[in-house]
């Protein structure tokens, strides 16, 4: 299980990065997309994160359960092995990029793991609030509930779609580079909305819908499809498979988002 971005087999033509290419964009036309997925967490996450710490010091804000702090390092942790591997590849420097992918080992899996402890984990924390304390913070809470529930929702369809897309692109890593390398990248757009969310300076239409919130999300991968059709005249399989897990997911999104049925299915599987 590793993260090899960019290594071609002879099974698997891609004309983007085949080893004799030098022009310079298909070369780093990887490393630009997975910096642009830490810029977009770094901007959405710091100054939230800043924010909220002065908030629970202020006791106006629930405090971050542990398993939050964990899952947080594990994500940066493997965006900072995203970016790194490509630009070992970038550079040429592939035997170390296959050493260190080993580390995908224990990254993916245990995002996996916390992520889906996380998402319980503040949603039992937000309900329990509504069941105590002052009047004001109850109903503060009470009112947020059913966007937690659509958020919950959200989280739901990026758990699946990552898991589902990184198994597929790990399997992938010795037959079929140019699927994995891509899938990997378009796994991490799965749960990228978090940190576009946090960006309040953005237009949004959330949370009557998550329309912005999806076109902001994909943005950072679209100059990558962009010069892969000018490239080619054409897109990679990967894109197809991609499209073929987040298309009915987000069809389903869609259509449950902000239902009384959602609302009332959101709280069976969470169990209050």
């Amino acid at each position: 299980m590793t993260i090899a971005i960019g290594a071609e087999s002879a099974l698997a033509r891609d004309h983007l990065s085949g080893a004799s290419r030098t022009n310079v964009i298909d070369r780093w036309i990887y490393v630009f997309t997975a910096a642009s997925f830490l810029a977009v967490v770094l901007a959405g996450f710091v100054p939230d994160s800043l924010a909220k710490v002065a908030a629970i010091k202020a006791g106006q804000h629930l405090p971050f359960p542990q398993v939050l702090h964990v899952h947080a390092v594990l994500m940066g942790s493997f965006l900072l092995l995203l970016l790194t591997q490509t630009v070992l590849v970038a550079t040429g420097r592939r035997a170390w990029h296959m050493q260190l992918g080993l580390a995908a080992m224990v990254l993916t899996p245990a995002i996996v793991f916390t992520g889906f402890v996380l998402v319980p984990t503040i949603y039992h924390q937000a309900w329990n609030a509504t069941q105590s304390g002052p009047l004001a913070s109850r109903q503060h809470f009470q009112s947020a509930m059913p966007i937690l529930d659509d958020v919950f929702l959200l989280q739901l369809r990026g758990g699946i779609l990552f898991s589902i897309l990184m198994w597929i692109a790990l399997r992938a890593r010795r037959r079929d580079a140019g699927l994995h390398k891509r899938l990997i990248l378009l796994a991490v757009t799965a749960v990228l909305g978090a940190a576009v969310n946090r960006l309040d300076w953005l237009p949004t239409t959330f949370p009557r819908d998550t329309y912005s919130l999806d076109f902001f999300t994909l943005l950072p991968a679209a100059p990558m499809f962009i010069w892969e059709l000018a490239r080619n005249r054409g897109v990679h399989k990967a894109w197809l498979v991609w499209a073929a897990f987040y298309v009915p997911l987000t069809v389903a999104t869609y259509w449950l988002w902000d239902t009384p049925l959602w609302h009332a299915t959101a709280r069976r599987i969470m169990g209050v």
